[in-house]
């Protein structure tokens, strides 16, 4: 849906009268997750046919109360009908960071179900939209063969460069960035524990170059912390990636009814109907 976006509307909590609840927004790319990155997901996974399991591992003493109850860990994991691939939600859990922020969504894909291990991850924080995400997730569950490489880097850099985003001066074949210079998408070296099939993934020396991975990330205010952070393994195809940066440079505009303080003066926004 298209629509007129206008900078001057407020948008936050409504007042009984004439205020919105909800508006357009854009650039989506700044515009968060809404508060419901899970719900988002988890809806797409359901409409994809996914099926959703809960892990709950805990504590609880004898004749304690529910409410009291010590839950160490939680996950709920996503598994595509044929078990090739699955998405976990992992923010109660414990997870690892990306730029000091915590990891809410994994997504893994092998080649064969009798397989334990994932050919490939992919990591996703707080605030990356969650129409971002979902793109990437039916892109991965229109593969027959999620785990084999398809394309070369630059169907990343095509996809957001067709949005006017601009290539990295010093390394165009393997960044870009868009016109306000707010987020990024690169290729280069992931951070630790990435986990990755490759078998030169855990191999590599120190003096050789590590292999290359997806990097995305928005930070709206230079040094002042990211709002979100996304980091795709070395072997996840590039052409799974090329759909999240393509839904993540678009122009159209997303639904909000949250928006992210450190953005919310940078995005246009239009009542919705």
């Amino acid at each position: 849906m298209e629509g007129y976006l206008h900078p001057d509307f407020p948008i936050g909590p409504p007042s009984p009268t004439n205020v919105p609840s909800a508006y357009w927004v854009g650039p989506r790319h700044l515009a968060g997750d809404d508060g419901r990155l899970y719900d988002a997901v988890a809806d797409t996974l359901a409409g994809l046919g996914w099926t959703s399991l809960t892990i709950v591992r805990g504590r609880q003493q004898p004749d304690e109360a529910l409410e009291d109850r010590q839950v160490l860990r939680s996950t709920v994991l996503h598994i595509s009908p044929d078990s090739l691939r699955w998405a976990q939600w992992v923010l109660p859990d414990e997870p690892f960071h990306l730029g000091n922020l915590p990891i809410a969504w994994q997504v893994s894909a092998r080649s064969d179900p009798s397989s334990p291990l994932a050919q490939w991850s992919a990591y996703f924080t707080p605030e990356v939209p969650g129409e971002v995400l979902g793109t990437f997730l039916a892109a991965l569950d229109a593969r027959d063969q999620p785990a084999m490489p398809l394309g070369g880097p630059e169907l990343v850099l095509d996809a957001v460069t067709a949005h006017g985003w601009l290539r990295d001066v010093d390394q165009p074949g393997t960044g870009a960035v868009d016109p306000t210079f707010a987020s990024h998408v690169r290729l280069g070296e992931v951070p630790p524990l990435i986990q990755d099939g490759a078998p030169l993934a855990l191999v590599v020396e120190a003096d050789e170059a590590a292999l290359a991975g997806w990097q995305a990330w928005a930070e709206p205010v230079l040094g002042a912390g990211y709002l979100w952070a996304a980091s795709f393994g070395p072997s996840v195809p590039h052409n799974l990636v090329a759909a999240f940066a393509d839904s993540l440079s678009s122009s159209a505009p997303v639904l909000r009814r949250v928006v992210p303080e450190s953005t919310h003066d940078r995005l246009l926004r239009a009542p919705a109907g």
